[in-house]
């Protein structure tokens, strides 16, 4: 008996209805997830995007380049393994999430720190943008000492804290990754120039009742 389905695709593969025993697949064997922040416009904050799945960090940027910028303006990305990134809880619009945040100095010893980067969601249902960069010594302290230098930033509803040294960064010489190529023109619309044809068009019918 062959297993059938409302998609006709799995009907044409003729699968067994009941397969015979199979290795059991180890836990986890898939790719890994990837976050993807843009900079959408040059000189602007970074701001997420969304997630890919890729065999590593480096890969995972390629598939980011191609997934998140081939259609829309982009001057840079920021990849970084799902697994690196720690956050607060959310809370509501109403609320800030500044005020649920309460590490003692004393767990923040001074030595020794590194750079974490910090996103701030500022409303449900948007997306995560950059705040800046803090030193400290684990997740805990840079959120601690991220509240010091952001916490005045309302409304903030979540915040996402990463390590630097973990976060794949495009470089300022690799702008050039994101040229449109002549014989692209056609996916930016601004290459139609559609505002220009209609307004010379409202000209010829006002010139020409």
């Amino acid at each position: 008996m062959m297993l059938t389905s409302l998609d006709p695709r799995v009907n044409r593969l003729q699968v067994p209805a009941e397969w015979p025993d199979l290795p059991v697949k180890n836990q986890l064997d898939q790719w890994a997830t990837y976050e993807v922040f843009a900079q959408k416009r040059e000189n602007t904050a970074y701001a997420y995007v969304g997630p890919v799945h890729a065999p590593d960090l480096e890969v995972a940027f390629l598939f980011a380049k191609e997934q998140y910028s081939r259609r829309v303006a982009c001057f840079g990305l920021w990849v970084v393994k799902t697994q690196a990134i720690q956050h607060t809880p959310y809370v509501n619009d109403n609320e800030l999430v500044w005020g649920m945040i309460n590490i003692p100095a004393a767990i923040r010893p001074a030595e020794p720190q590194q750079p974490f980067e910090i996103f701030i969601l500022k409303k449900r249902g948007k997306a995560h943008t950059h705040a800046g960069m803090v030193m400290a010594s684990d997740y805990p302290a840079a959120l601690a000492v991220a509240k010091e230098q952001f916490g005045d930033q309302a409304p903030c509803v979540n915040v996402w804290v990463m390590p630097a040294a973990q976060v794949f960064k495009s470089a300022e010489e690799d702008k050039d990754l994101w040229l449109t190529l002549s014989e692209k023109k056609y996916r930016e619309p601004v290459a139609y120039k559609v505002l220009d044809k209609i307004n010379a068009f409202k000209t010829r019918t006002i010139s020409n009742p």
